[in-house]
């Protein structure tokens, strides 16, 4: 069994339709799929439809607050129609256009406009900074998202606006609420140090959360061993997923990720007694 428990599409910030990604995780010999897009369970219902040897799982990736940080829980084995998910994904989703108008508005101000017509033309329901640096790169205003990121829209950027999301708890039940176990999301990409990291996985413990990733696109051996020995010692279960949101960024793809080693495959999410498929 091969596993990808986390990746992206153009219903959030990746970009491609949720058909592309499925087809692409069958040519990598994926196995088992969870499409987890931010804010988002619009790829659920429609990979349903589609055909295939795969077993699909229903996820979702829940931008919250923890502290100053943003933190993303992936919820695994959810029940998308739950009223208690459809409704705090209805609020995240108006957060996200409010945030996006305000940036809008600051953009104004710099004489650059564009980007509401830019955005309607999107699939996405999950609008994002991402969306707004590739509107910037598509208008040539800067050279490349990394770009945009610097000069605009990180905490330091020009038209930066503070997001106002759930907290971790609130997300953690939402999630359990539909059925689904609750994943820290690439611990190693918050901008925290070994203490902190330490402290939001306590948080994250006390909060009920079931699972963190140990393995995903660009994690080195040393950081893996040491997140699954963190997790096992805090007796969470591991996961791992690509977080793949685009076939032209060659340094991930779908299922593309250091295995698990012995001691996390042990204690997979998989083997949760509440997983299901």
């Amino acid at each position: 069994m091969k596993f990808d428990l986390h990746c992206h599409s153009n219903y959030s910030d990746g970009k491609h339709p949720p058909a592309f990604l499925v087809q692409r995780a069958l040519a990598n010999q994926v196995t088992h799929l969870a499409i987890t897009d931010h804010d988002c369970t619009a790829a659920n219902s429609e990979i349903k439809n589609i055909d295939g040897t795969m077993t699909l799982i229903e996820g979702v990736e829940i931008s919250c607050n923890w502290q100053e940080s943003e933190i993303h829980i992936v919820g695994l084995c959810i029940k998308s129609e739950e009223p208690k998910l459809k409704s705090l994904l209805l609020v995240q989703q108006a957060r996200r256009r409010t945030r996006l108008t305000e940036m809008n508005t600051k953009l104004q101000q710099l004489g650059i406009d564009g980007l509401d017509n830019y955005c309607e033309k999107l699939p996405s329901k999950a609008l994002s900074r991402s969306h707004v640096a590739d509107f910037l790169t598509e208008m040539k205003i800067v050279k490349d998202r990394r770009k945009a990121f610097k000069t605009f829209l990180s905490k330091r950027g020009r038209i930066y606006v503070e997001p106002n999301w759930c907290d971790m708890a609130e997300a953690i039940d939402t999630i359990h609420s539909a059925k689904g176990l609750s994943v820290l999301a690439h611990p190693t990409r918050y901008p925290l140090n070994r203490g902190k990291l330490n402290e939001l996985v306590n948080d994250f413990v006390i909060a009920g959360g079931d699972a963190m990733e140990v393995s995903y696109g660009n994690l080195d051996l040393s950081a893996q061993k040491h997140l699954t020995q963190m997790a096992i010692a805090k007796s969470l279960c591991v996961s791992a997923g690509s977080d793949f949101h685009n076939s032209a960024e060659h340094w991930t793809d779908i299922g593309k990720f250091l295995p698990l080693n012995e001691l996390a495959e042990k204690n997979a999410i998989w083997k949760h007694p509440k997983w299901h498929s």
